[in-house]
């Protein structure tokens, strides 16, 4: 009826309730493989306002303009951008509510995914190992044992992560498992995801509680490691210093970026200066030609410790990631060390193999059953033959009223059935027991007049003790119980 966003967008919104019937229709089918998990997630689609368009047009309907707000206008000119378009279209097709939506269903997403991720069963990472393997901070390991270790980031050293190298390498592992969430897990929000990562991120940052980043102390923009910090507090003079050796001072003085060189006692004194004169103040003679000025120095610190939490920042997205593909990973390793027990031709009949049997999945699901007898279906999922539904007699329809007038199809079903839950429960709430002498029997009154049988039946041969229990007296007498409650009471036993 019109052309303008907010128009198109209502008569989308039109086949809302029908979408969503579908998508819980489709969701509440159990995917029958992997490739059919990945198409049935990317079928949902979320409509988003990127440009802010539809919501620029609802401000225009409400008359909201530059130079002021003129409702009526906008009213009267919306009004007559409708009538016109039904003076232009008198005979516009009227969409059918009742349309089926279920080609919708059908639809099979575009996908990219590399053979080695099998159509998002597995990471393919051999890129990332083979930059893992070629830097300074990674190690000669084997593709299976990386995929082990490569989100044990605390164990890199410190100096290792400040370098170019790691951040780009870090950079390329976040990027490829986002794209690999995307891929395999549309529906997910990783917005949310990241969002509560941060926010424990700050947290833990600020108490200096981050695993690999616990001591984050510069100086002069430099990592200060435990073996270069020497607390001069506990050094009153220069000669109490000078034991500390050449090597140590050294170490403190390139950590702090002031000049290597010198004798024991200049380098002594040197690094003296910093117990009363701060870094920031001290002479641009003492630094190194390499190190900046005293000016430049504490920028530097700023920008290097902004570099510092924004690695570990990445370090902890991607360990929420690798937590969330943990069984991914697992399976991972498992697929390649089977491949690398295999050869060529196994590797291509197994492939193979997999896809026949995913083919020959989605047939069976797109075949419709064709059962116009309605037999009972086997253990294949398929009506059974006819030939057996007669042997069975399964056309035979028997009642219980025990069992609040179930029906039990088959000779076999009905015989059984005496001895199932149903029908013992049935028993039970009429104060029966459920004996052989209540087979066969599926009525109510049958029942409680065979019950009633049986108990005056029982009651001619019941245990009578006043009759039946003997008592013996010293003579040897032998008397029934009432006899000899009697003579007992009399006194004459």
């Amino acid at each position: 009826m019109s052309s303008t966003l907010l128009e198109v967008t209502r008569s989308a919104h039109e086949d809302v309730e029908r979408l969503e019937r579908l998508i819980v229709k489709e969701l509440q089918r159990e995917p029958a493989s992997n490739r059919d998990h990945l198409f049935q997630s990317h079928r949902v689609e979320v409509y988003e306002d990127k440009d802010n368009a539809r919501k620029d047009e609802i401000a225009a309907l409400g008359g909201q303009t530059a130079s002021g707000v003129n409702l009526f206008g906008a009213f009267y000119d919306r009004l007559k951008e409708i009538r016109e378009y039904h003076r232009r279209h008198p005979l516009a097709r009227v969409i059918d509510p009742t349309e089926e939506f279920e080609e919708l269903l059908k639809e099979e997403p575009h996908i990219e995914f590399s053979g080695e991720e099998a159509f998002g069963r597995y990471l393919d990472m051999h890129e990332l190992y083979n930059e893992y393997i070629n830097s300074k901070f990674g190690e000669p390991v084997e593709y299976s044992a990386f995929l082990d270790t490569f989100s044990q980031f605390q164990k890199v050293p410190r100096h290792l992560k400040l370098t170019r190298q790691y951040k780009d390498y870090l950079t390329h592992l976040l990027e490829y498992l986002l794209s690999y969430f995307e891929r395999t897990e549309p529906l997910q929000d990783l917005g949310r995801m990241f969002s509560k990562v941060e926010s424990e991120f700050e947290e833990l940052w600020a108490d200096g509680k981050i695993p690999g980043w616990e001591n984050k102390d510069m100086e002069n923009g430099h990592v200060q490691s435990q073996e270069s910090i020497i607390d001069l507090d506990y050094y009153s003079t220069v000669e109490e210093l000078m034991e500390v050796g050449p090597e140590k001072l050294k170490e403190a003085l390139g950590a702090r970026g002031l000049k290597v060189g010198g004798t024991l006692q200049q380098r002594a004194e040197r690094l003296f200066l910093m117990k009363h004169t701060p870094l920031d103040q001290l002479d641009k003679k003492h630094f190194g030609k390499g190190s900046r000025t005293s000016q430049e120095n504490g920028g530097s610190i700023v920008l290097r410790q902004n570099s510092m939490k924004e690695i570990a920042l990445m370090e902890a997205k991607l360990q929420r990631m690798c937590e969330f593909f943990k069984e991914r990973i697992i399976q991972t390793k498992e697929n390649v060390e089977k491949k690398q027990a295999l050869t060529y031709e196994e590797m291509e009949a197994e492939r193979e193999e997999e896809e026949v049997q995913a083919d020959s999945e989605s047939d069976d699901d797109e075949q419709q059953i064709y059962n116009p007898l309605k037999l009972p279906m086997g253990w294949d999922g398929k009506p059974i033959p006819y030939w057996l539904y007669k042997l069975h007699g399964l056309g035979q329809e028997f009642k219980c009223e025990i069992c609040g007038n179930h029906s039990y199809w088959g000779r076999r079903a009905f015989e059984r059935h005496f001895k199932e839950w149903r029908h013992q429960h049935g028993m039970r709430c009429l104060g029966i027991p459920n004996t052989k002498n209540f087979n066969e029997i599926t009525s109510i009154q049958e029942a409680k007049e065979l019950w009633e049988r049986i108990q005056e039946k029982q009651g001619l041969n019941k245990w009578r003790p006043d009759l039946e229990e003997e008592y013996e007296d010293k003579e040897g007498n032998i008397y029934n119980k009432k006899t000899y409650t009697d003579l007992q009471r009399q006194g004459l036993i």
